[in-house]
């Protein structure tokens, strides 16, 4: 997948280095991107991305307006869980315990993307993932 290949595998791959290894993310290949449009009033529910095979860091890019990103625990969709705002340009990288996180969007501000960024509304998600697939 070209998309996939220099700066974006390279930059989730540095991203995903939480841990204060230098070579944390050395091995981190994406072979997949899940591209979401959010719209003044879109919303995603709670959900885990469980679907890959591999247990691999999930990195997130947001581009656009800001959203107010609900990131909760592995065990429910319930409480405990953190809100906080994501910002054009912001990545959110989620592995380890965290990997299966319910998480979702319960709001867009819109009219908060920077001038520049390639929206004039709205909020793209690039989700970066090793499936775990062969092919």
């Amino acid at each position: 997948m070209p998309f996939l290949t220099g700066w974006s595998a390279s930059a989730a791959g540095r991203s995903s280095r939480p841990t204060g290894d230098p070579h944390a993310g050395d091995d981190y290949t994406p072979d997949t991107a899940l591209v979401n449009h959010y719209d003044a009033t879109a919303r995603m529910g709670l959900h885990q991305d469980k679907d890959e095979r591999s247990p691999a860091p999930v990195v997130s890019l947001s581009i656009g307006d800001t959203c107010r990103f609900r990131f909760g625990n592995p065990v429910t969709r319930s409480q405990p869980y953190q809100d906080l705002d994501l910002a054009s340009g912001d990545l959110f990288v989620f592995g380890g315990p965290a990997r299966l996180a319910y998480h979702g969007v319960p709001k867009v501000y819109p009219g908060t993307a920077p001038a520049g960024c390639g929206l004039e509304s709205g909020r793209i998600n690039i989700t970066l993932r090793v499936t775990g697939l062969d092919g």
